[in-house]
């Protein structure tokens, strides 16, 4: 059976790279890096220490005059770029771009599960990065998908990336939160999206200090918080929010 594949890189696509930038190196602590391929437009990827976690874009015209808004988009591994992209469609999936190579770093695509939530494959070249220990500063520390259907959803990502189930709590009204895990430990959870929700999305929170510190950091910086900071089960504390570009994010952290 094939090792689980999961997420590894992220990718914010925004109107305003700068603006982006700005934000997020104060709200998170990450340090800005400019790398352009040949032939590409910049692109600012977002340190964690000596380690790119992802990067910020301009939104492609053909995504902005869809109508959607700035959003943050996952990588998931994959060692066979057109076996994966290949497996998604027969799954059920989208494929919104074909394969294709990226100087310098590897192949991907873009894809989306059968309840239209979008995220990229991608093919890396060079070695694999050793993991990082769980709760680093600025490294992603969860993944939420809210979806329309929780239990297919989970079917399809564990046929094609080998996820198991963990724990599932149950959430009253809200229904059934399933974690989920890649081979360790819990990195994520899945449910059904509330009906405010507008549209089925991934959701990444990423690893600060402290909750209320960095809830001041986002509203000084122009950001909106979405839902007050909460304590959850393990004793970490959350926060979502929206940067002032309009895309969603979250942060965790181990103290209020």
């Amino acid at each position: 059976m094939p090792a689980p594949k999961s997420f590894f890189w992220y990718e914010l696509m925004t109107t305003d790279v700068k603006a982006a930038e700005a934000f997020y190196t104060t709200v998170v602590g990450w340090q800005a890096s400019q790398w352009q391929a040949p032939g590409s437009p910049p692109y600012i990827i977002m340190n964690a220490g000596e380690r790119g976690i992802g990067g910020i874009m301009e939104m492609p015209d053909e995504v902005r005059s869809s109508g959607s808004p700035p959003m943050w988009l996952g990588y998931i591994y994959t060692n066979n770029a057109d076996a994966a992209t290949d497996g998604v469609k027969n799954a059920g999936g989208t494929v919104h771009r074909e394969p294709a190579d990226i100087p310098e770093v590897g192949r991907f695509s873009v894809v989306a599960d059968p309840q239209g939530v979008i995220f990229m494959l991608l093919q890396p070249m060079g070695p694999d990065q050793p993991p990082v220990p769980a709760g680093t500063p600025g490294h992603v520390g969860w993944h939420e998908l809210y979806t329309s259907d929780w239990r297919k959803a989970f079917e399809f990502y564990s046929s094609q990336f080998g996820w198991t189930k963990a724990d599932a709590m149950d959430m009253g009204p809200m229904g059934t939160y399933q974690l989920f895990a890649a081979g360790g430990d819990p990195i994520g959870g899945m449910m059904n999206k509330h009906a405010q929700i507008p549209f089925p999305f991934w959701q990444f929170y990423f690893n600060v200090e402290a909750i209320e510190d960095a809830a001041r950091r986002v509203k000084a910086s122009g950001g909106q918080i979405l839902m007050d900071p909460m304590e959850v089960p393990g004793g970490s504390w959350i926060l979502q929010c929206m940067d002032p570009q309009g895309a969603a994010f979250a942060l965790t952290a181990p103290k209020r």
